[in-house]
């Protein structure tokens, strides 16, 4: 059965991080699964370098080097140390809610997979670092994976070369509406997946949450007919259409003790205050869209008091207001 780019992709990330040496092109296509199957060594060429262009657009930190200390021969490798998150401090609660996800979304498929690959590398002779190998594989979260079914065929269609058309919603409860799209790439940011590429309806550079593509992706045309630009960098394309809104103002609320956790979240704790009897905190929290934050505010009912600026204020008493008279209330 041939292997899908993701599984090769994934094969190829899992040796370069399971040795501290450099490996050249050829131990990696003798090596690593999914290789095998290229034609010619002019096709296992073509389809390294697009691969290799596919980890570093995913932020992957690739190396190349030298494989010995009188060879003139490169090789490639992962820097650990960069690929590798830093010491994260979590409260106990945090803790908790990471021990939970963790358990429902366990992926024991890919440790499975790891533990293949590496066993497959010792067989070729390719040292592997113990702590590597001993690593567990992380857990994948079904949201960072999108529609799993989409992302196959995606990236099956850009390792082709070839068009795409899907079913895409711009919000989770909004119709969904067909798109046409020369797909030039997948990258991640902050924990989703997002397809860049030319939206030929539109005539426009376009971004796509995979997790809002349906499961029905058709991939048509020629292939190597879609090519990504030289000179487009998708990193920063995904990173200005999803990057924060900018901080126009400041708010100060008072929440409720044990309430408000999002306002607490966003903004600075200025002090401790008793309202009508119930304990809170005072928070100043950044502006950057006016109106949502008066939704989330008014979703916290009696646990949240707008103490400035005036006008916000206004706006979140005539939202409940709204919702009151809106609401049967009975004895």
């Amino acid at each position: 059965m041939a292997i899908s780019k993701v599984e090769r992709l994934m094969n190829l990330v899992i040796a370069l991080l399971s040795t501290r040496q450099f490996l050249t092109a050829e131990r990696i296509r003798d090596s690593v699964a999914g290789y095998e199957e290229s034609a010619s060594d002019e096709a296992f060429s073509r389809m390294f370098e697009r691969d290799k262009n596919e980890l570093r657009d995913l932020g992957i930190p690739l190396e190349v080097g030298p494989v010995g200390r009188f060879s003139g021969q490169e090789g490639y490798r992962i820097n650990r140390d960069a690929y590798e998150l830093p010491d994260i401090d979590l409260t106990s609660s945090e803790t908790a809610a990471v021990a939970v996800a963790v358990q429902l979304w366990e992926s024991p498929e890919l440790a499975s997979a790891a533990e293949s690959a590496v066993l497959k590398l010792r067989a070729a002779g390719v040292h592997v670092d113990p702590e590597a190998a001993s690593a567990s594989v992380p857990a994948v979260p079904a949201r960072t994976r999108g529609s799993e079914a989409a992302l196959g065929r995606l990236l099956a269609a850009i390792d082709a070369g070839r068009a795409v058309r899907f079913e895409h919603r711009v919000t989770h409860n909004a119709p969904y509406a067909l798109r046409d799209v020369e797909p030039w790439g997948v990258v991640t940011r902050h924990g989703r997946w997002y397809l860049v590429g030319h939206d030929r309806d539109r005539d426009a550079v376009r971004t796509f949450r995979l997790s809002r593509i349906g499961a029905e992706v058709e991939v048509y045309g020629p292939e190597n007919a879609v090519h990504k630009p030289a000179d487009v960098d998708l990193r920063r394309i995904v990173a200005q259409v999803t990057g924060a809104s900018p901080v126009t103002g400041s708010a100060t609320v008072w929440v409720a003790q044990g309430r408000g956790q999002e306002i607490r979240r966003l903004g600075t704790q200025l002090d401790e205050r008793t309202v009508d009897g119930r304990v809170g905190s005072v928070v100043e929290v950044p502006v950057r869209s006016r109106d949502w934050l008066a939704r989330l505010i008014t979703g916290l009912g009696p646990d949240a008091l707008v103490l400035a600026p005036e006008d916000l204020r206004a706006d979140v008493i005539s939202r409940l207001r709204s919702v009151l008279e809106r609401t049967e209330v009975s004895a």
